[in-house]
């Protein structure tokens, strides 16, 4: 199957997105990377940006998408299967909520619509009670768009801060091939220690 793997600027989940490209790698999958541009820009506390880049080509054989240049012949010469968002940011699900494609990421996502592909979207987000809530809740209901269940990540001290079960990204895949939700969609998060 040929994925689209976007990537935001979540810095502190790149690493686990990075352990579900390498599954989805490892069972022959064909995965696309395409990432924000601020991945690419930014060094953080969570790692070197360019390392993190030429791990993300090492795994998948492929150039990472990184600008909207590159982002805007996603559709037309690379036509995916299903394209995955992970992790979705608050900025991202807001762009894509209200149809702005103003980065690589959104773009390739409305090239996947485009050629009336399912879209996954894996939420990371510290609003997703807040602000986020309603976008959120408007990709739950967009024809094509599928959420990997989420929970909130820590409720005591970021009261409205959601994050998908990376773990459910396959099922979540499976399930949107056969352009159903997988379910429940609102589940406990448990943060593994």
């Amino acid at each position: 199957m040929k994925i689209g793997f976007c990537m935001t600027s979540s810095f502190c989940t790149l690493k686990t997105a990075l352990e579900q490209v390498m599954l989805l790698t490892s069972l022959g999958h064909d995965v696309y990377p395409v990432v924000s541009e601020n991945i690419c820009k930014y060094d953080t506390r969570f790692g070197d940006s360019k390392k993190f880049i030429n791990t993300l080509e090492q795994i998948t054989g492929k150039h990472v998408i990184s600008n909207i240049v590159e982002a805007e012949t996603f559709g037309p010469k690379n036509k995916m299967d299903i394209t995955v968002v992970l992790p979705a940011t608050g900025d991202f699900i807001a762009k894509m909520a209200n149809g702005i494609t103003d980065n690589p990421v959104n773009l390739a996502v409305k090239a996947t619509i485009r050629n009336q592909k399912p879209i996954v979207v894996a939420v990371s987000t510290n609003d997703g009670l807040g602000l986020n809530g309603e976008n959120i809740m408007k990709l739950l209901n967009t024809k094509g768009v599928f959420i990997v269940p989420f929970g909130q990540d820590n409720y005591e001290n970021k009261p409205n801060s959601l994050i998908s079960h990376y773990d459910l990204l396959l099922p979540t895949i499976e399930k949107a091939l056969e352009n159903k939700q997988l379910q429940p969609v609102l589940k406990e998060y448990k943060k593994i220690k």
